[in-house]
């Protein structure tokens, strides 16, 4: 009897240094530090690059599109935030999958061909794809490998909302 007494006041003392001293999902999600990424530019230095933008491509790529397309081109692309993380957690699964570790995404431009539909039809667009380099073996700690964020064979995102933002010469 004496030994079942200390078996039940062991597991109620474990149980009491669990709950103090386990980490619980709330509070970590409260711990991540917010830290704002290298290569942030200001809403105004964004504003210069894409004046910039339109004063020396616009009007040479305007008049190409209107020959060729007959209508405006896109000058940007937009996805909702929700398929963007979605899309970094299916391109780390997938990397991972191949023997990859995901190290970046590199945005292309694109241009849809003639049998894209009417409302696409040889206009620009842009898709993200993942990229990445080759796994090294955890117990490695230099990395001799030359194949740095290359981009890696996993699906690309597109069908982001595409439209000429407003132009205010």
């Amino acid at each position: 009897m004496k030994k079942l007494g200390l078996l039940i006041v062991g597991f109620i003392i474990g149980a009491v240094l669990t709950y103090y001293f386990c980490p619980r999902e709330a509070e970590m999600i409260t711990e991540m530090e917010i830290v704002k990424p290298k290569g942030v530019i200001s809403v105004a230095e964004a504003k210069v690059l894409n004046d910039n933008w339109t004063k020396s491509r616009k009007s040479v790529l305007d008049s190409i599109t209107e020959r060729s397309v007959g209508k405006e081109d896109n000058r940007s692309t937009w996805w909702p935030i929700d398929d963007v993380e979605k899309y970094i957690g299916y391109a780390k699964s997938e990397a991972s999958k191949s023997g990859n570790t995901l190290t970046g995404l590199r945005v292309y431009l694109g241009v849809y061909g003639s049998s894209a539909g009417e409302s696409k039809k040889d206009l620009t667009t842009m898709f993200i794809v993942p990229t990445g380099e080759k796994s090294t073996l955890e117990a490695s700690f230099i990395n001799l490998s030359l194949q740095n964020n290359n981009d890696l064979p996993i699906p690309p995102l597109n069908e982001g909302g595409g439209s000429p933002p407003p132009y205010n010469p």
